[in-house]
């Protein structure tokens, strides 16, 4: 992570001839949102003197108590590699606070720092890499997004089967130019889905680079007469994407998790964190998980996680133990989509793991055999339960977890409970194209 100081900002602002800052910031939901400000308006952004009206924002704030203000992160700028060379765009992430200078209770950003704050009070970082997978699809003739590609590659392969190919690596070469360190991209398993790789890094800087790593591949896909789409599942019969979390507690700078004496090498910390996480999985899965159609992914036949389950290195289970110890020992979670808000779901993580550590939550025995295979009877009989099937289950176990309510705050636990508990009403109330098909000729 880079480390700014104010005037380190206004020397690469005169240097660089930026004449557009962007003053980002992620509602609830997981969405960004802007407001771009000319650089003579720096020094009062600097200032944390920029506001916004945050009754614009769904779930932000009631209509009596309007204003919000902005408070940049500075170790957060980054100039857009894909704007105009002359008057250059620059960007700056920030922390949304109230008029008397108290963090906004609904700034999901401001939720993780507080989670990865009593980490650090606990004497731990928590460091997360994640695999974000997502679809290139072609547009239509007024620019609007479709289902539709020609693609039919399957895992790494390459052009020409891979149309994509010559997309994905301008993305490497913008996000490399950004500042990412890129650790592999490819062609995924479905036709016209891809998958590419950053480095890990701490919480809040892993949650700000997903943010912009989204921005980015839209962007540059766009330059290609593509679209790229971050959703679950936009077609039937293939894998949906999903954003795999790797998980890594260091204290001092070694790795807590690792423990040659244990036969699995891991340490009672990495147990602990297992169990906290398994605990508190069907509540998580309503942040992790966050829209109707990621339940569409959550299926048995498409290689996602459907039970709640751990091993060392079985690619069924929800919770896998990669080979690597030592330094590199991590906790990958494997459930969790892209259409969440990156600061909650990191924060849920990292709290649920906490949880287990501080209460010593011993994990279930290891699930050896392939649970795509086992039934629910067969599930059952072994004790394993089963990930939620809808939003709306998990948003039920999302309202009887008080422990993950708690870590998120009532402002933010009411209003995305509200709001997806609406969304699920609103679906359904939708009669769907398969229905049709279905019933109509027929009854």
């Amino acid at each position: 992570m880079n480390r700014y100081s104010r005037d380190d900002i206004w020397r690469m602002v005169e240097e660089e001839d930026v004449e557009f800052i962007r003053l980002q910031f992620t509602d609830i939901l997981g969405t960004m949102k802007n407001i771009a400000i000319t650089a003579s308006q720096l020094e009062k952004a600097l200032k944390n003197q920029c506001t916004f009206d945050g009754t614009t924002i769904d779930g932000f704030l009631r209509i009596e108590e309007p204003e919000m203000y902005f408070y940049p992160d500075l170790d957060t700028f980054q100039i857009f590699p894909w704007r105009p060379q002359q008057g250059k765009v620059a960007r700056l992430i920030c922390n949304i606070y109230k008029k008397n200078g108290e963090p906004f209770e609904g700034d999901s950003r401001n939720v993780l720092r507080r989670v990865a704050a009593k980490a650090a009070e606990m004497g731990y970082e928590f460091n997360v890499g994640p695999e974000c997978e997502f679809f290139l699809f072609h547009t239509d003739e007024e620019g609007r997004p479709t289902t539709s590609s020609h693609d039919k590659a399957g895992f790494y392969d390459l052009g020409p089967m891979d149309l994509g190919e010559n997309a994905r690596r301008d993305m490497v070469l913008t996000l490399e130019d950004m500042g990412f360190e890129i650790e592999s991209s490819y062609h995924e398993m479905a036709p016209a889905q891809h998958e590419i790789d950053f480095k890990s890094d701490e919480a809040l800087a892993t949650a700000d680079n997903i943010m912009t790593y989204k921005l980015a591949v839209r962007t540059i896909a766009k330059r290609h007469g593509m679209y790229a789409t971050f959703m679950p599942k936009p077609k039937e019969g293939v894998n949906g994407s999903g954003m795999r979390l790797f998980m890594m507690l260091t204290r001092g700078g070694k790795n807590v998790f690792d423990n040659t004496e244990d036969q699995l090498g891991l340490s009672k910390e990495a147990y602990y964190f297992v169990g906290g996480l398994l605990k508190h999985m069907k509540a998580m899965t309503a942040i992790l998980n966050p829209t109707v159609n990621s339940y569409k992914r959550l299926v048995k036949g498409y290689e996602a996680p459907v039970s709640i389950s751990w091993s060392t290195n079985n690619r069924t289970s929800l919770i896998r133990i990669p080979d690597d110890r030592g330094s590199r020992t991590k906790i990958a979670l494997q459930s969790p989509d892209a259409a969440c808000n990156p600061y909650l779901a990191i924060a849920v993580c990292l709290a649920a793991g906490l949880d287990g550590i501080e209460n010593q939550m011993e994990p279930p025995e290891r699930i050896t055999k392939n649970l795509f295979e086992m039934n629910k009877k067969q599930l059952e009989a072994d004790g394993i339960e089963l990930l939620p099937d809808s939003l709306i289950d998990a948003v039920k176990a999302m309202q009887e977890d008080t422990f993950i309510r708690k870590v998120l705050g009532g402002h933010i636990a009411d209003t995305f409970i509200q709001s997806k508990k609406e969304e699920w009403s609103e679906y359904k109330r939708h009669v769907s194209d398969w229905e049709l098909e279905h019933y109509l000729y027929k009854i």
